[in-house]
């Protein structure tokens, strides 16, 4: 009777070198296929060990933990414990842990250990470990777990023959091991990783402890939340404080271009349609490109430092707290750019009903699209003066939408999972990266990549869009003594929407311009300078930018109830357009509209009778 070959299965957590180290061993004698009944792909190999043993090898995938929270922890665990359908339950478990990371992935290892069974610890990427400024003792960390372990860098085959022969030896080891510990709980296991840890490190460089300090500070619970609003709180402070000359020298090019058109081109609507329509209303937007390339010079530098993997640990709690996970954060974070990759990034929730609210509430972050509105209102009707310590009041206006829009998200959030979504928050861990000096490279291709975005969608939908509503708000042309927009197609259907919105304090200029912003929030900046631009003379619009436009036609309520309206309403059609290809229907990209127009509704009414009130 043959005997049957015994089995080997490599687990840890994801990019731990798993991958590399099977690779290592089985060389080419692999075979991949499904698991049954999943798609999670099955990779199965044989490695040889030094007495000649052929041994099978199973690639699992990573896993952080044997509670699982995905397909794929699912698989792992059933294979480990032998539950998996036509799958033999593997003889040995190697360990895999990254070295340079050693904490966060004994977590899972001791998990694995209490299990009583034979195991053998890889600790892998030991030069690179070493290369960052720390070195491991593997006997100390062998004494400490109770288990072999063996240091390897598999792209280097370093340790193999050794990790082989711990692996035919692991059965004889596990019979001598002392009694297995009582099954701790998660914070148990943190405790012990972090005190394992520190036994383990024969020596570690400066620049590691720094790394280590930073940690200790930036992700205190609670010294790290008040740095991130500071951080926060700086970057839009440097949005307006930095900004306003490049924005002053984009105006006053625009307008100087759409005088020399004046100057140089009889009276026409050719003429009008260049400087009322395209230089007026795309020109409107385009002067906020400064503003933008501030914006994203500080989240590009908060990603590559590797602060913002740390940001997102930070909101965890937060995010549990209102029934969500620190998994959601991140394609919120991305509905800072733009909600629409924002949407598409939350297929990597595994939970459908944490899927669904996350999609429901990410056009309430404040995308880059929103920053024009914000900037010009802001930048009308708000002193540009000091409140104290060198802290702008337009800047910590900014801030405080920003932040108004996070915490409507969070309330909308807590409000879904109570009712429509309602279920069990899911559990979130995330693998830390280094801390880094970003490149100067990276940093400008970055930038251009925005800018080239910022521009295209100017010269496309902004474009287009302007030049829609000029036509509209120029026929039919009027008689003499009437008012051009009174006459116009757009002013007729603004004049019906205005008797909806007068009761928030707002007029039939701001119902104009709400209608084509549907198609992109920043096309209400070039609708307004448009409409403005079409219903002054040519010496008004000469000498009056869009902000002094504003500060004769508004009042301060109005100008903040326009604002208010803005952190909520859904204006953007693309990004309908995609919850509803993500939700396969209508059903949510149509209770998202209403819910967030109410919530817009409501909040610009509130605001605009609450600065009646307080008579400003």
């Amino acid at each position: 009777m043959t005997k049957a070959i015994r089995t080997a299965a490599l687990v840890g957590n994801p990019n731990a070198g798993k991958s590399a180290l099977f690779n290592a061993l089985t060389g080419a004698r692999q075979k991949i296929a499904n698991y049954p009944g999943v798609t999670v792909e099955r990779k199965a190999g044989r490695m040889l060990l030094p007495s000649g043993e052929p041994v099978e090898l199973v690639d699992l995938p990573g896993s952080y933990g044997l509670d699982p929270t995905s397909p794929d922890e699912a698989v792992t665990r059933r294979v480990i414990l032998g539950e998996m359908e036509g799958e033999a339950r593997p003889d040995v478990l190697i360990v895999v842990l990254d070295a340079s990371n050693l904490e966060q992935h004994l977590v899972f290892a001791q998990e694995v250990i209490e299990l009583g069974r034979p195991v053998v610890v890889s600790l892998n990427m030991v030069d690179l470990a070493e290369r960052d400024g720390l070195v491991l003792d593997p006997g100390a960390l062998a004494e400490a777990l109770g288990v072999p372990v063996i240091p390897t860098v598999a792209v280097r085959r370093r340790g193999l023959v050794e990790l082989a022969a711990a692996v035919g030896e692991a059965e004889l080891h596990a019979e001598d091991r002392p009694h297995p510990q009582p099954h701790l709980g998660q914070p148990e296991r943190r405790l012990r990783a972090h005190a394992i840890t520190a036994g383990a490190i024969l020596s570690e460089t400066r620049r590691h402890r720094l790394h280590s300090r930073l940690d200790r500070v930036l992700l205190n619970p609670w010294a790290g939340p008040i740095i991130l609003l500071g951080l926060l709180f700086v970057v839009f402070q440097a949005v307006f404080a930095g900004a306003t000359p490049f924005a002053d020298a984009l105006e006053a090019g625009v307008a100087l271009l759409s005088d020399g058109v004046r100057a140089e081109m009889p009276p026409s609507l050719v003429r009008d349609l260049l400087t009322e329509g395209i230089l007026s209303g795309v020109g409107s937007v385009v002067v906020f490109l400064p503003q933008i390339l501030i914006l994203f010079f500080f989240i590009l530098v908060m990603e590559a430092t590797g602060y913002m993997a740390r940001a997102a640990f930070l909101m965890d709690r937060l995010m549990a707290g209102v029934g969500l996970s620190g998994r959601s954060f991140i394609p919120l974070l991305s509905s800072f750019a733009c909600a629409i990759p924002g949407i598409m990034a939350t297929r990597s929730i595994a939970d459908p009903k944490d899927r669904l609210t996350t999609i429901l509430i990410a056009p309430l972050m404040t995308c880059s699209a929103r920053l024009p509105v914000y900037a010009v209102i802001i930048a009308a009707f708000i002193p540009n003066r000091n409140v104290g310590g060198g802290v702008g009041l337009q800047g910590l206006v900014l801030f405080g939408l920003y932040v108004t829009g996070i915490a409507g998200a969070m309330i909308a959030a807590l409000a879904l999972r109570r009712s429509v979504t309602k279920g069990a928050a899911s559990g979130f861990i995330m693998e830390l990266p280094k801390y880094q000096l970003p490149t100067v490279k990276d940093l400008a291709l970055g930038l251009w990549q925005r800018a080239w975005i910022f521009l295209r969608r100017a010269g496309t939908i902004i474009f287009t869009v302007t030049v829609v509503l000029w036509l509209l708000l120029n026929f039919p042309r009027a008689t003499d003594g009437q008012n051009q927009v009174d006459a116009s197609i757009a002013g007729q259907l603004a004049n019906g929407l205005a008797v909806v919105v007068e009761p928030i304090g707002f007029n039939r200029d701001i119902a104009l311009a709400l209608i084509p912003a549907m198609a992109a929030r920043e096309v209400a900046v070039s609708s307004l300078a448009t409409t403005y631009a079409v219903s002054a003379s040519d010496d008004e619009q000469s000498a009056r930018a869009l902000g002094d436009q504003l500060k004769a036609r508004w009042t301060l309520p109005t100008a903040l109830a326009f604002l208010a309206w803005f952190v909520f309403a859904p204006q953007c059609l693309s990004t309908i357009a995609v919850a509803r290809r993500e939700t396969n229907g209508w059903k949510w990209p149509g209770f998202m509209l209403l819910y967030l127009f109410a919530l817009a509704y409501i909040a610009a009414g509130i605001t605009y009778w609450s600065a009646v009130a307080l008579g400003l």
